[in-house]
């Protein structure tokens, strides 16, 4: 694999990457040099992963180091400009034999040494940004020829750019995790295209997965005891999978098999991780709210208490906490675009009078929010309802009744039990209680009469 002329390819059809150029003298590296600035990347054109291939030089008194470390301008060699970026993507893409193509979603993959140690999917970035990267990478494969599956990695750079770095033309370590995480692992997915059988499913059937490399920490048998212990960990770690290469010898940074753990979020995924490589072991455990029940003044505790109520019923770890949309404006838009990262599957937002603070989170999270229209004094909480039900096209808001907040944390507890199977049989057995509770309740009043159940069921 030739990865200059791959850029040369690239660059042809119009595929965003970085400034490159052929360098073979002294001279010519310098005037690359002049022409890109420093810090400046110089790469082998062949034989380059891992790490292996490339080299940087930070000044001018720097290149003929860097150009001996790499083997020398007759080894082949290019350079391209520095780029500055905020994240590492990858997209895993199969072509089939008639040119089609799938996208698996983009996943982020965190680097030491050069060698990639994380991936996380999916990559925890804006979907405009996520859908700009599939673009560039679906983009780059539909202008190559052959089937199978491609490994196309990417830089998001700093002024929200995806520029390509290289392609894979293989199944690649940033897809391990689709063994476990997918419906169509990328190896299935590779014999698919290449067999000329319809291509399958790229989507993600976990919501999200970690996939952590496991790397030589040692040489000889110390290696190995060190990687069968980091194995150890990961079979009580719930959600693991591990993966072991069975390579006959370790070295210092060699990829020696690899562990995916999959969890109902990326909070939850990462803790598994922690665990697995005993940060913070000696702290307390973690425990990752589900739900949010926010609110714009303590005025409003009386009634949102309820579906705190509710959700403490019902077990779901939730954060409960005052939100005002008008008094703490930078607060409720810190809070609301953080919430999906860290954890939150639904919010709860009680509001009173103008009532904007449910829409305002709606606004600015693909989370679903209940709105608990608050009762006032003025107009009785109409006004709060009114105010809340009315949102725009586009910006959805559950609403419930004037001072149901029970109601909005019911409703909370079957959006959470619509993909987690425990809770959904306690949902079950919930309505199942109030259904006997009013057959009890019916039974006694038949026997007793009305006048008598009044008497004995009913006292203020």
């Amino acid at each position: 694999q030739d990865k200059y002329r791959q850029k040369g390819h690239f660059s042809k059809f119009g595929i965003p990457i970085a400034d490159f150029v052929e360098v073979d003298t002294l001279s010519s590296i310098e005037n690359a040099g002049e022409m890109f600035g420093y810090p400046l990347m110089v790469k082998s054109k062949r034989l380059a992963y891992d790490g292996r291939g490339n080299a940087v030089a930070h000044n001018k008194e720097e290149l003929s180091s860097v150009v001996s470390s790499l083997g020398g301008f007759e080894h082949g060699l290019y350079v391209e400009r520095w780029t500055p970026f905020a994240k590492e993507l990858s997209v895993i893409v199969a072509r089939s034999r008639d040119g089609c193509t799938v996208c698996y979603p983009v996943v982020e993959t965190i680097h030491k040494d050069n060698i990639c140690h994380v991936v996380e999917a999916p990559a925890q970035i804006p979907e405009k940004m996520k859908k700009l990267a599939t673009s560039v990478a679906e983009k780059a494969i539909k202008s190559l020829e052959g089937a199978g599956v491609f490994a196309v990695e990417l830089f998001l750079t700093n002024d929200n750019q995806a520029l390509l770095n290289e392609v894979a033309p293989r199944p690649h370590n940033s897809g391990h995790h689709t063994i476990e995480a997918c419906y169509t692992s990328q190896y299935e997915q590779h014999l698919r295209a290449i067999l000329g059988l319809p291509l399958g499913d790229p989507a993600m059937k976990a919501p999200a997965a970690i996939m952590y490399n496991i790397l030589g920490e040692d040489e000889g048998d110390s290696g190995f005891v060190l990687a069968h212990q980091l194995i150890k960990r990961a079979l009580n770690i719930p959600g693991a999978s591990v993966h072991w290469y069975a390579k006959p010898e370790i070295r210092k940074q060699r990829k020696m098999g690899h562990i995916t753990i999959v969890g109902p979020s990326m909070f939850d995924v990462k803790a598994h991780l922690d665990r697995l490589l005993q940060r913070d072991t000696d702290g307390p455990k973690k425990v990752r709210p589900r739900a949010a029940v926010i609110m714009g003044s303590d005025s409003d505790l009386p009634i949102m208490k309820d579906a705190a109520a509710i959700l403490e019923k019902f077990n779901i770890p939730f954060e409960l906490t005052i939100v005002s949309a008008h008094r703490t404006p930078e607060r409720m838009y810190a809070y609301a675009l953080s919430a999906k990262e860290r954890g939150l599957e639904v919010i709860i937002a009680g509001a009173g009078g103008a009532a904007h603070l449910p829409g305002m989170v709606a606004s600015l999270t693909t989370l679903p929010v209940i709105g608990v229209p608050i009762w006032t004094k003025s107009l009785q909480g109409t006004d709060s309802l009114l105010s809340i039900v009315q949102m725009p096209k586009g910006i959805p808001v559950a609403t419930v009744a004037i001072g149901n907040a029970e109601n909005a944390g019911l409703l909370a507890v079957r959006m959470l039990a619509s993909r987690d199977t425990e809770l959904s049989d306690r949902v079950n057995e919930y309505q199942q209680n109030l259904e006997d509770s009013v057959l009890v309740k019916a039974r006694l009043l038949e026997e007793l009469g009305w006048d008598k159940y009044l008497e004995q069921c009913m006292k203020p």
